[in-house]
């Protein structure tokens, strides 16, 4: 497991894609038009590189979906839901509305019913999704401090062996992983980022995250 493709050329993107460089993947990131991920390109070193999501889908022994919400299901048929057949996938996206939060509180596209995880596994139902790095703003994704104690990722997935990738991954990114179960506990899991954000719309609270205590 040593490639990654980081699809999305936003911020969480930029985050995560320069988070799997420094623990020593190789890394291609991703957007519809790989020319604006140029300067990320000449900066990033020898191991990184950008290319098409269809490019990228190909490359990667491990996708991230690291998109807008509204944009995620667009994102996985430019993949190629078969390129994406039998690869991991770390679904860090969330199906927030396009409108402002009411005190805080941001509106979801989605119902309580339906996650977004699962309108994406049903697009290529043979990729191996895997919730993770949703609950957390993008400035404490990669080996956040927080005094020696790690804090909680909440995952979910239908294939152990993906999620089983993906903790080492989260333990290299210095987290404690939380497996929540198969891909409708991401009914659960994608409310959270609705939590996390309200101390940041709030009080402008952004570096707090969450911890199960057992």
């Amino acid at each position: 497991m040593s490639k990654v493709s980081v699809v999305g050329s936003g911020q969480v993107g930029e985050v995560l894609a320069n988070g799997f460089l420094k623990h020593g993947f190789e890394v291609m990131r991703a957007s519809r038009d790989p020319s604006k991920l140029s300067d990320w390109k000449a900066s990033a070193g020898a191991k990184a590189t950008t290319g098409t999501f269809a490019e990228a889908a190909a490359y990667g022994e491990v996708v991230v979906l690291a998109v807008k919400g509204s944009a995620a299901e667009e994102a996985v048929k430019l993949c190629g839901p078969d390129v994406l057949a039998g690869k991991t996938i770390i679904d860090a996206t969330n199906p927030i509305a396009d409108k402002p939060p009411t005190n805080g509180v941001l509106a979801f596209f989605t119902s309580s019913d339906e996650s977004l995880m699962e309108r994406l596994q049903k697009i290529a139902p043979k990729a191996h999704f895997v919730k993770a790095f949703s609950s957390v703003g993008n400035a404490r994704m990669v080996n956040p401090d927080y005094g020696g104690v790690k804090p909680s990722m909440f995952i979910c997935g239908n294939d152990s062996g993906a999620k089983e990738r993906v903790r080492a991954i989260l333990d290299k990114f210095g987290w404690e992983t939380e497996d929540m179960g198969a891909v409708e506990s991401a009914r659960a899991i994608e409310p959270l980022c609705i939590l996390w954000c309200i101390p940041g719309f709030t009080r402008n609270l952004w570096t707090h995250a969450f911890k199960m205590l057992k």
